[in-house]
């Protein structure tokens, strides 16, 4: 779902953000993203698990760098807390925060 949202957001798959690092940083997510469903579904849990912390935590500062001090040459969002794509955006990786977090210490007690 926060591959879904990014790419949406930055207008699809072979679109690219400007400034190009922002576009750059939207492809990596998007290949974390899958990259955790794929581990997840392989039965790699623990490194699913810490590498979905992440893929939460990255957008969500990404967020509130973006809406409040800006980032190097990108103020297109600058005091947009409330931009729709970016609320939905927020509740999927802040529930993705939520749950990755005890599964990974869940499957860290569980293997050591």
């Amino acid at each position: 779902m926060v591959a879904t949202v990014h790419v949406v957001d930055q207008g699809g798959i072979t679109a690219t953000r400007d400034p190009h690092y922002i576009g750059v940083a939207y492809h990596v997510l998007e290949v974390a993203a899958v990259l955790v469903a794929v581990l997840l579904l392989i039965g790699r849990v623990r490194l699913g698990w810490l590498l979905a912390v992440g893929v939460a935590v990255g957008p969500l500062l990404g967020y509130i760098l973006s809406r409040g001090p800006g980032l190097p040459d990108y103020r297109d969002d600058m005091g947009n807390w409330t931009e729709p794509l970016g609320l939905v955006s927020l509740a999927v990786e802040g529930a993705l925060l939520l749950l990755s977090i005890p599964l990974f210490f869940h499957s860290w007690r569980r293997r050591t």
